[in-house]
């Protein structure tokens, strides 16, 4: 019986197989860790905060005040 030449699947297909593979590996290997991180820490969220914003010091007594950042200078 002689084997066909002939391609049966596009690279185009092949690409698309391909990554919709690694996403299902990706989403699986978060949920892995959502699972892990649950287990370790009853308490904590399952996602982690990445935009969190980030909180500056309260200002204290001690501190100056900020000094403007324009200074205008007297025509002489």
């Amino acid at each position: 019986m002689a084997s066909s030449g002939k391609k049966k699947t596009t690279m185009a297909k092949l690409m698309r197989e391909s990554r919709l593979r690694e996403r299902r590996l990706d989403k699986q290997a978060r949920k892995d860790a959502r699972k892990l991180a649950s287990e370790g820490h009853p308490g904590a969220p399952d996602e982690p905060l990445t935009d969190a914003p980030i909180e500056s010091a309260p200002e204290s007594a001690e501190q100056a005040p900020p000094v403007p950042a324009i200074q205008t200078v007297p025509d002489a």
